[in-house]
């Protein structure tokens, strides 16, 4: 780096990596679909990525995934802050193949600076209540990004009775 090139450093305190917030989306927060605008425009980055589970189709017109019990690093809360730094706690997770009937789901792993701003609208959205009743739980699971293994949060809910498994593990718009 050149001593000219100090300028350009960026000394925005809300940009710090304890603050960056990663994401798994699978269904309609993802890049072409309904909620991507609304949800995931302030994104610094958005990338193809995979995780363990059983995706479902719900007959609302949105899916559902369900992962392994074993595989959940945390659980999320009510503070977007603390819930973006544990994520930076965790470090490199494992990402090997877990025991039992799962799939790899594709999906995009979304990355956001500013967890206090962004992720409020997306917990309402997908009915995640900490402490009380909830649509889907906000859970942190080992994500593959290329060939990284990282910690994300993504929403999850066990498999309704009434969804359809989805074989193919990538969730297309009904």
């Amino acid at each position: 780096m050149n001593i000219g090139d100090t300028a350009k450093l960026n000394t925005n305190p809300e940009d710090t990596p304890e603050t960056i917030l990663r994401l798994f989306v699978y269904g309609t927060l993802k890049r072409g679909y309904w909620n991507h605008q609304r949800f995931c425009a302030q994104a610094r980055s958005i990338e193809p990525a995979v995780v363990w589970g059983r995706l479902y189709h719900l007959h609302a017109g949105f899916p559902a995934l369900e992962v392994p019990e074993g595989l959940i690093l945390a659980r999320g809360t009510a503070d977007p802050l603390a819930d973006a730094h544990r994520q930076q706690e965790i470090g490199t997770p494992r990402f090997g193949r877990p025991t039992g009937d799962w799939d790899l789901i594709h999906g995009e792993l979304v990355t956001f600076t500013d967890p206090q701003r962004d992720l409020p609208p997306i917990d309402r959205l997908e009915g995640f209540r900490p402490g009380g009743h909830s649509m889907y739980q906000r859970v942190m699971v080992a994500v593959l990004c290329g060939r990284t293994s990282i910690p994300a949060w993504t929403y999850w809910m066990p498999c309704p009775p009434y969804a359809e498994r989805v074989a193919s593990g990538q969730w297309l718009r009904p």
